[in-house]
């Protein structure tokens, strides 16, 4: 009866902690100061969130080679609760880290950035299909 108890417990647990969080996937960014926009891959890193930059796109939506593939972009994310989240976010175009808030509402994440009270508007990045 203890180890079927055991078995149970220890199946909930794992159960409860495979579901993703609701930010994992594709995110297609929005286009930065040059024109250029990216595919983000966002997945657990440790006990936070990560995203890494897998494609990038020119000004015209063709793919481009990019020395920042593989870069986190998104880094140190944490899940605030209501959709909201914290961490950090890597702007390419401006080869700046900004502390994060990020606003996800179904397939629609809002970006902003702020570094010594100097706040940036990341746009609404879309989830990738």
């Amino acid at each position: 009866m203890k180890l079927t108890s055991l078995a149970i417990v220890l199946s909930t647990f794992t159960v409860g902690t495979a579901f993703a969080d609701p930010l994992e996937g594709m995110w297609r960014t929005t286009k930065d100061d040059n024109g250029n926009s990216g595919l983000i891959q966002v997945a657990p890193c440790g006990d936070k969130l990560c995203g890494k930059l897998v494609k990038s796109y020119d000004a015209s939506g063709n793919e481009m080679s990019s020395k920042n593939i593989g870069k986190n972009i998104i880094s140190q994310t944490v899940a605030e609760g209501g959709g909201k989240y914290k961490g950090k976010v890597y702007s390419p175009d401006r080869d700046k880290t900004y502390s994060s808030r990020l606003m996800l509402s179904g397939d629609t994440l809002k970006v902003q950035g702020c570094v010594f009270g100097i706040c940036r508007d990341g746009g609404t990045w879309m989830r990738a299909k």
